[in-house]
């Protein structure tokens, strides 16, 4: 019989659109060990690794190889394992770890679980926020509150988990620098925090402490935002794609620099499969395993061999295996449906994983294993988990 895993059946070949969304939740087969990696920045202790060393390869964080999901953000990254615990590690000056604790310049440099629950099913990481949803379907945030980032009706710091009011609908979040977003299991999206830029997607630039629903539409199936990010891509069930927020650079995909503070269609395709946002540039995946980016290039992030900014969305190479991508500051990492892992852009931390810090524009693969499950991007961090 097939396994059932956080709603997502496997047995034994995936297509590419179901791969593709399980490693978006963290949602994989349970059964076999997975081993977690990181490399790069390593200033706060953020790989996890029990020291502050720069890493310009992967190395393997500790044991037991029970690793799930990953998320990371500035300086702190969160996992959980296949039991359904919560884990942290990095920078905590603002209590983003849930340890209870906070201090400026503190950091622990090996994960430390987040109290005792097992029923964590999603997770991720803001700049200084951390985020969270649980088997049941709440909705959990701690760390930085300035600007009402954290959800809670307030600008309250936390150093551990905090629900955010008493709904058991959500499904996925993502978090900004400061704000998030997040889907719920009716189709419909919504924002809270730093709105600067139009980002919550509200008509608006008021902050809010709150979430608020972005419009009325209930097909909304997914929303993406990056740490560095002060815009928002989403994709609905038609699978067409939408920005909203900050548009410098061309970020938005939408053949211009302007910002926008409400949902604006990307071209007319409707077969978008999954995005990742960096500080002001995209890289998407499209059902039919294309890859594709847009935005800032000053460091060769779009992966197309140039340093050239594009406005609008740009295929990058002819190749159709492409499967999954995570956007750090400048630099990204992507998986293909053979399981190798690939990394292009800023490499000054050893953040591509190439064993150098040498920069590169177009998609270079990241050692032989063709094993690799689920990828991460801190800001100079990355991080990827493997069968």
């Amino acid at each position: 019989m097939p396994i059932i895993v956080t709603g997502v059946q496997y047995s034994g070949i995936w297509n590419l659109s179901s791969q593709a969304n399980a490693i978006a939740a963290g949602t994989w087969p349970v059964g076999s060990p997975k081993n977690l990696y990181s490399w790069g920045n390593n200033a706060n202790g953020q790989l996890g690794l029990g020291n502050t060393t720069n890493q310009s390869s992967p190395i393997q964080v500790g044991v037991p190889n029970t690793w799930l999901a990953v998320t990371s953000g500035y300086a702190h990254t969160l996992a959980t394992k296949t039991n359904g615990t919560l884990w942290a590690w990095g920078q905590n000056n603002y209590g983003q770890l849930g340890l209870g604790t906070s201090g400026a310049g503190t950091y622990i440099s090996s994960p430390v679980q987040i109290g005792s629950l097992t029923s964590w099913s999603s997770i991720s990481a803001g700049f200084y926020e951390s985020y969270a949803i649980k088997n049941d379907g709440s909705l959990w945030a701690w760390g930085y509150g300035r600007f009402g980032g954290l959800g809670l009706g307030n600008t309250t710091n936390y150093s551990s988990p905090k629900q955010i009011g008493s709904l058991t609908t959500w499904l996925k979040i993502a978090g900004g620098p400061y704000f998030a977003l997040a889907t719920k299991t009716d189709g419909t999206i919504w924002s809270w925090g730093f709105n600067y830029n139009g980002q919550l997607g509200l008509n608006n630039i008021t902050y809010y402490s709150s979430p608020k629903q972005i419009g009325a539409l209930t097909t909304w199936k997914n929303v993406f935002t990056g740490h560095s990010s002060n815009f928002a891509i989403a994709i609905k069930t038609d699978g067409t794609l939408w920005a909203w927020g900050k548009g410098t650079f061309g970020a938005l995909g939408l053949g211009n620099t302007t910002s926008y503070s409400s949902p604006k269609q990307v071209g007319s395709l409707t077969n978008w499969l999954n995005a990742s946002c960096n500080y002001s540039s995209v890289t998407s995946v499209k059902t039919d395993g294309s890859l594709w980016s847009w935005g800032n290039n000053s460091q060769g992030q779009l992966g197309i061999n140039n340093l050239t900014n594009y406005s609008s969305p740009k295929q990058v190479g002819s190749l159709t295996n492409w499967l999954n991508v995570s956007s750090g500051q400048y630099y990204n990492l992507s998986l293909k449906t053979d399981g190798t892992l690939w990394s292009w852009g800023q490499n000054s931390f050893g953040q591509l994983g190439l064993g150098n810090t040498t920069r590169y524009s177009s998609p270079k693969q990241i050692g032989a294993l063709t094993s690799w499950l689920t990828i991460a991007s801190g800001r100079y961090a990355g991080f990827a988990i493997t069968n």
